[in-house]
């Protein structure tokens, strides 16, 4: 087990790194509508036809509101939502093809939510139609959608494995029935065994867990019982993340006293815990907090060293472009980001006004890029190194004096133009990243914005 002097020492509140900068700390201004049309242009002219582009589309809608999520959804049992959503998604994509000068070679195309399975299988495939149609598909794609085991009909599972699609995310979260009602996420074992076996009648090879620890009400006993449940199931990869406690943006969060939450030491338990029974079972670690079998194209992409992060999470491949479309989807061009609107009336109505929906965005400078660079190595190579003229940029230099501490508590090792995240260390990867993160270094929060790293 982790030191607990080390869980106290560095357990602060630091950002995920699904981005540089993160989110809190883009341009005030968001790039204008041209500025966001010449950056897509340009990534998509340097890597369409080599690379390909990604698609993240954001599907908002769920039938019940679980308490544990972070997510930007909508709750409802009106199901007639469902086409107007669709037909708006449909036209922000058609605002993105007059954009290009050939057909987008798609390379992944990740369904997320909310609840994509809240959708009828009949309009998911007009709406994954409505886009393959226009595009060419790439020899290596990959469509994955998340799915609640609760709605997840054969015929959601058919629809999407006709189309391609052939990994499959379930929320899990936890199976110890006093943490479900907790978070208002209650599924049986034989529901997702059902889940699961469907989508292995269609062809699905790779199908994943999302697990949290840190939930309400967890403990070692509840842990084991739920992984114990996981190893009998084998899912292909797992994705085990740490409860983000941030009652002060998701309200309902509020429900939960920290006398419901774990400790800062005991939720770190929860994750060494599970880890070892993981690895016990022949899962290899990959990353920060996922896991895979060796068979996965995750732990290949690890292996192979062109394992991703991004919005979406890892990906076992990188695309320079990846457009988002949908409520709240974020958009990346490798020098620009861009964020879709939150509230569902205000996309409505930029689309139809034949605008790009986005709200806020930024333009990456030059510091910005180097240091994406860096974090992008910690997060997915647990490693990192610049060449001999960077020694002496800014980034480098405050970085390796914020990291002193951590490489007295051999967590880490430097060399002269190397940088290296230890085993000891991985639990502390973020805190790795913060000390490159020199946006976070010039401007410390005045209130808080991010869940503790540990």
């Amino acid at each position: 087990m982790i030191d607990t002097s080390l869980i106290r020492k560095y357990n602060v509140a630091g950002p995920r790194y699904t981005s540089y900068p993160t989110v809190p700390y883009w341009n005030a201004n968001p790039p204008s509508q041209q500025g966001w049309k010449d950056a897509v242009r340009r990534s998509f002219r340097l890597s369409n036809t080599e690379q390909g582009i990604s698609l993240y589309i954001h599907l908002p809608f769920c039938e019940s509101l679980c308490t544990y999520c972070g997510c930007n959804t909508r709750i409802t049992c009106n199901h007639t939502v469902e086409s107007p959503y669709l037909e708006a998604v449909l036209k922000e994509w058609n605002l993105y093809l007059t954009l290009l000068d050939e057909k987008p070679r798609i390379s992944e195309i990740h369904l997320g939510g909310g609840t994509p399975t809240f959708f009828s299988p009949e309009n998911l495939e007009r709406l994954l139609r409505g886009i393959m149609d226009t595009a060419i598909l790439s020899d290596t794609f990959e469509g994955s959608f998340e799915a609640h085991p609760n709605n997840t009909r054969r015929e959601h599972l058919q629809a999407l494995a006709g189309l391609g699609f052939r990994r499959l995310s379930l929320g899990i979260q936890d199976f110890d029935s006093k943490v479900q009602k907790a978070v208002n996420r209650v599924q049986s074992v034989q529901q997702v065994r059902r889940v699961m076996q469907d989508a292995r009648d269609f062809g699905f090879t790779s199908i994943n867990f999302d697990l949290i620890y840190g939930l309400p009400k967890q403990t070692l006993f509840s842990i084991d019982d739920t992984i114990q449940h996981v190893i009998a199931l084998m899912p292909d990869r797992i994705a085990f993340y740490g409860y983000a406690h941030i009652p002060w943006i998701k309200k309902y969060q509020r429900g939960f006293t920290d006398k419901d939450l774990p400790s800062g030491t005991l939720k770190r338990e929860l994750y060494e815990y599970g880890k070892l029974l993981l690895t016990d079972a022949g899962y290899l670690e990959i990353g920060m907090d996922h896991f895979a079998l060796a068979t996965d194209r995750l732990y290949l992409a690890s292996e192979q060293g062109t394992l991703h992060r991004n919005f979406m999470g890892y990906s076992h491949s990188a695309t320079r472009l990846m457009i988002g479309l949908g409520v709240s989807s974020i958009s990346d061009s490798w020098d620009v980001f861009v964020q879709n609107e939150k509230k569902i009336e205000d996309y409505y109505e930029r689309v139809d006004r034949g605008e790009l929906p986005f709200f806020k965005g930024h333009t990456l400078t030059r510091e910005d890029l180097v240091i994406r660079r860096h974090i992008l190595n910690l997060m997915c190579r647990l490693e990192t190194s610049w060449h001999e003229e960077e020694e002496q940029c800014a980034e480098v230099y405050h970085a390796r004096r914020a990291l002193k501490e951590m490489q007295s508590d051999e967590l880490i090792s430097i060399t002269p133009y190397r940088l290296q995240v230890h085993e000891k260390g991985r639990a502390f990867v973020r805190n790795v990243c913060m000390a490159f993160d020199a946006r976070l270094r010039k401007d410390q929060p005045r209130l808080q914005l991010f869940s503790s790293v540990i």
